[in-house]
């Protein structure tokens, strides 16, 4: 038996986090999954710079786009990704996302383990002196 309680929200509910042209608005952490894992969503205006490769040492990435276009940079390589494709990062490959298209683009995140969402404070103080950028396909 288990102590967690069901977690059911309605569409644009969650815990919500400001960055300028990215928002972030946490479904499930901590407490709701016993931190076994985090669920947010992501969602990017058009032609915004997501938050500059990183790596997580401890913890896979699992990204699924609800709608739009995403680019993912997956170790060294930038990928277009539609809705409904699914991106899987393994804990300490280096990665980013972006939204480069002209229409605001959303994704749903699963941070393994969980625990991500008490860093979203100092996250959206570095997004205040960073703010997203325009994003731009590369030139080929």
């Amino acid at each position: 038996m288990t102590d967690r309680k069901p977690v059911v929200l309605a569409p644009h509910r969650g815990r919500g986090y400001e960055m300028g042209r990215i928002s972030a608005l946490f479904k499930a952490d901590g407490a709701e999954t016993g931190s076994r894992y985090s669920i947010s969503e992501w969602w990017l205006e058009a032609n915004t710079t997501g938050p500059g490769a990183h790596v997580h040492e401890e913890g896979d990435d699992v990204f699924f786009v609800l709608e739009g276009t995403m680019s993912f940079l997956v170790g060294d390589a930038w990928q277009e990704a539609t809705a409904g494709s699914f991106v899987l990062v393994p804990a300490g490959m280096r990665h980013d996302f972006e939204n480069r298209s002209n229409a605001r683009a959303g994704l749903l995140n699963f941070s393994i383990p969980g625990g991500f969402e008490p860093h979203m404070p100092s996250i959206v103080d570095w997004f205040r002196e960073n703010p997203p950028g325009d994003a731009r396909p590369p030139e080929v």
